[in-house]
């Protein structure tokens, strides 16, 4: 590792600040007398150097935790941190083992490099809803091993046998003669210790846990609530430009004559005037001069000679698309398959069948996407920018440039805003651009992309139409039930290509469902399409919950069997299920579908629907009624079961955030295509859930000690179908796609 993997912006205290000023060494120790602990580390290592020379290849220690003399403790997050509470939930579990109150962590997101590879899978993302559960045993581990080396070194100052030693929070405590030590003064100490085997440390027994499972204050709101956070589009450094950009209209043209350059480049503030693959950019002193600039520019727009497959046909529309999958013939590939489905059908007494189908969707993230670029004089590249997976974006930048990953320094803000946003999405990063400029003028230059820059670049939650079939038995329930799902998944189309194996991220939500049903067939048709695709939150699970939890009400309305009766049956001999979907009709007052006449004279029905994704399992219950012909939905009771939580104020505000999210995407939400331009350029023409339509929500965690599982995008998926099998209860008319407002309940 070289001394450029060490060095990275650091956003805390006094902001906003100049980022070339402000750097820490990551892999010697940021303050001296500091005991700096990472993952991984050789038994036979002794200490972390203090001083500014670097370590030698095979003696680095990855500062992960650093303890610092005035009893402070400096975290780096393996984690991304974009509103879902990451930080604080670090804080809790490592401080948890240290004994450290997580109040007296400073957390801020880790650079790129393998050490911060903690996952259990080897990689290092923010997303699948993975952060704690794959990191918690690791990270109370390394939180043990910090406060076992300063236990060792009280022992050493104190001369007393370590086992005459016990730890509160900051500080080792000797019973027998009163004497106490803080972990800032031992910290000098503990660094010079051999580094325990992780094996050698005990982790407490969860009876013990003084923070976990408690409602822990998140330690970025006084930041977050006084605007000192700190993201992308705050940095700065020396010497900076800014930058605009005008995209061609549909994806895939290439930048012919620019009619008025030469009267733009006069425009104040302006420096230059370029052309990008795609697009074409200012770079100006300011980035409202910038933007006015490249607003200016016109731009005749060429056609390929030879279309490839980032190419956007003139006259594609999403309205013909979505026409066109539920007519493409076949029966699809296996993805999952249980009994026999044609066994199943023929012995059915009664079968049923429809075709649903989800839209495309905009992340809409309240961020937009910036970058900044810094060419320095010893050949480093420096980066900042909005990003779910550092190490992917470093890679990306390296393969762009020529240059080796050590030479680039990838900086990671706050996100404002994920939703699966920032991966690595070729055409639809604003972070190469911010390279090719700064190469271009010699100077670091910041590029902002402008809302409606946005809506046209990026990509989008795939549309699906999924063809249903169910045979019922002689009591009405589903013997057997069959989906093809006809669409390209967002693995797929990330790779531009069908590949060896179905695209799990295509059928899930379809497939693995915990339903007794006899025989099942989960398909899928590939279907290629022209949209850019990406993950969303929740990613398959949005929208085909959705789907497979309308078609069951379905099957209850044939089987005149009630919804919720009819999940309770099929989840027999599922105690963890059952148990879920009751608790659920019981914060609900008890289960009742309507329609009813409510206290207020209004006509209401409830819908209910369950979902598993990310290893948590939710059940949700919604209750709507129909206003000026709108849909309004009341009220929302959500029952989520994670296995187990670390901080439950933390899960319950990202359940809230769910579910706003889903309400907005069954009433509002919808990218449509005409001509082969997306329709909506900014949140006119993209409407999300205003204020006015949140519906009053309850929440309740159950631990069931399962396996624990993810938060951030579980509580989402079961929600839109709760309320659209609501509205159907309601108005008789039955809801197969998003959203709601094409519907007339008039």
């Amino acid at each position: 590792m070289s001394d450029h993997d060490e060095v990275m912006a650091s956003l805390s205290e006094d902001r906003p600040a100049n980022l070339s000023r402000r750097r820490f060494l990551v892999a010697t120790g940021t303050v001296a007398g500091a005991l700096v602990l990472g993952i991984g580390l050789p038994v036979a290592q002794s200490r972390a150097q203090t001083t500014g020379a670097v370590p030698a290849p095979g003696t680095l220690v990855p500062a992960f935790l650093e303890i610092r003399p005035d009893g402070s403790v400096k975290f780096l997050s393996p984690f991304i941190e974009g509103g879902q509470g990451i930080f604080t939930a670090m804080a809790q579990i490592v401080g948890e083992e240290l004994d450290a109150d997580p109040a007296s962590f400073v957390v801020e997101n880790a650079p790129a490099g393998s050490q911060y590879k903690v996952m259990d899978s080897g990689l290092r993302i923010t997303g699948g809803s993975q952060s704690v559960r794959t990191s918690y045993t690791t990270m109370r581990r390394l939180g043990a091993l910090a406060r076992q080396m300063l236990l060792q070194a009280a022992a050493t100052t104190l001369s007393v046998p370590i086992e005459r030693l016990r730890t509160e929070p900051g500080k080792v405590i000797h019973d027998d003669s009163g004497r106490s030590l803080s972990y800032g003064e031992l910290a000098a100490r503990a660094r010079d210790l051999p580094v325990p085997s992780p094996d050698s440390v005990r982790l407490k027994d969860p009876a013990q846990f003084r923070w976990i499972g408690k409602p822990v204050p998140r330690l970025d709101m006084h930041e977050k609530s006084t605007g000192q956070a700190i993201y992308t589009i705050d940095c700065r450094v020396d010497d900076m430009l800014h930058a605009a950009v005008q995209h061609a209209p549909r994806l895939g043209l290439s930048v012919g004559p620019l009619r008025n350059a030469e009267q733009v480049k006069a425009m104040k503030g302006v420096h230059s005037v370029h052309v990008l693959p795609g697009a074409v950019a200012v770079v100006a002193e300011r980035w409202w001069q910038a933007k006015r600039a490249v607003e200016t520019l016109q731009v005749e727009w060429q056609e390929p000679q030879t279309p490839d497959g980032r190419y956007m046909p003139a006259d594609f529309s999403s309205a013909d698309f979505a026409d066109a999958l539920a007519k493409e013939p076949g029966n699809g590939e296996d993805a999952e398959v249980t009994g026999n489905i044609t066994e199943g059908m023929s012995a059915a007494k009664t079968t049923l069948s429809a075709t649903y189908h989800s839209q495309y969707l905009n992340h809409a993230q309240l961020e937009p996407p910036s970058a900044l670029a810094r060419f320095n004089p010893d050949g480093t590249l420096e980066l900042w920018l909005p990003n779910q997976a550092p190490e992917m974006f470093q890679a990306d930048a390296a393969k762009r440039t020529g240059l080796p990953a050590e030479k680039i320094i990838i900086h990671s803000p706050l996100l404002g805003g994920f939703f699966g946003r920032h991966f690595v999405y070729d055409t639809a990063m604003v972070y190469p651009q911010a390279i090719q400029l700064a190469q271009a003028v010699g100077r670091p230059v910041k590029v902002i992309w402008s809302r409606e820059e946005e809506f046209l670049r990026d990509t989008h939650r795939p549309m699906a139409a999924v063809r249903f079939r169910a045979g019922l038995d002689d009591k009405g329930y589903p013997l057997a039930l069959e989906a093809i799902s006809i669409c390209e998944g967002p693995t797929e189309g990330l790779a531009g290509k069908h590949g060896a194996k179905l695209d799990p991220t295509a059928v899930e939500g379809l497939a693995g469902k915990s339903y007794s049903i006899p025989h099942v067939r989960i398909a899928q048709i590939y279907k290629k399409g022209p949209v850019r695709l990406g993950y969303w939150r929740s990613v398959g699970n949005s929208m085909n919950d959705f789907l497979y939890e309308c078609f069951l009400d379905e099957i209850a309305d044939q089987g005149k069997i009630d919804p919720f009766a009819l999940r309770l049956h099929l989840l027999q001999g599922n105690e963890r299920l059952t148990k879920l979907l009751n608790t659920v009709a019981e914060m609900s007052g008890g289960w009742q579908a309507g329609p009813y006449t409510a206290a207020d004279g209004s006509r209401r029905a409830r819908g209910v629907a369950m979902a598993s994704p990310f290893g948590t399992e939710a059940a949700a219950i919604a209750e709507v009624s129909i206003e000026n012909g709108q849909v309004k939905v009341h009220q929302v009771w959500e029952a989520v079961d994670p296995g187990s939580i670390v901080n439950p104020a933390i899960v319950e505000a990202q359940v809230n955030g769910a579910i706003a999210l889903g309400l907005s995407q069954v009433l509002l939400e919808e990218s449509v295509y005409e001509k082969g331009q997306p329709v909506a350029r900014n949140y006119d023409m993209y409407p999300i859930l205003p204020p006015s339509r949140m519906a009053k929500v309850e929440v309740r965690i159950v631990e069931s000690g399962a396996k624990m599982g993810g938060i951030g995008e579980p509580p989402l998926p079961a929600i839109p179908p709760a309320v659209a099998n609501a509205v159907s209860r309601l108005t008789g008319q039955r809801i197969r796609s998003m959203p709601l407002s094409h519907y007339d309940f008039t």
